[in-house]
């Protein structure tokens, strides 16, 4: 045994860490929508755990902080392109429709394409058989819309 204090996680940045921090946020939604737990609690939990090395946490606290803080905004700015209300969507799916609505409307330097990819690769990992579709075709429905400029 040493002395020696514990090494902290490494912190990544990059596509790869910010793949992490979508996935990191992704589960903290899932659990803030099961345990309505305090935000702060929830990210401080997350960048505990051993899955936060490599994370760009920056992009993580930004994603539950704000798609938290703006869950009626987030929630309203999707109701046009799903077809039943959030609520009844498996929490999973929700937490990824939310993370890319959120950056769709606020990370314009990050592509729509790259938004739409991430959450169907998140999808694919952890959602239902099949829901990737669904992620794909209400997120590129989204984007149609939000990012018109952008798609020409």
């Amino acid at each position: 045994m040493t002395d020696e204090a514990p090494k902290p996680i490494a912190r990544g940045t990059g596509s790869r860490a910010r793949s992490l921090a979508r996935k990191l946020a992704m589960q903290a939604l899932y659990q803030w929508q099961l345990t309505q737990q305090d935000s702060a609690e929830i990210k401080q939990q997350y960048l505990e755990s051993e899955d936060s090395a490599g994370v760009d946490e920056d992009h993580f606290v930004e994603l539950v902080t704000q798609t938290i803080a703006r869950n009626e905004a987030i929630t309203g700015a999707l109701k046009p392109f799903v077809d039943r209300p959030l609520e009844q969507l498996d929490p999973v799916e929700a937490a990824i429709l939310m993370i890319g609505m959120y950056e769709l409307q606020q990370r314009l330097d990050i592509p729509y394409r790259v938004v739409i990819n991430e959450g169907v690769d998140l999808c694919k990992r952890f959602g239902a058989t099949d829901a990737h579709k669904y992620i794909n075709a209400v997120l590129d429905r989204a984007a149609r819309e939000i990012r018109a400029a952008e798609r020409h």
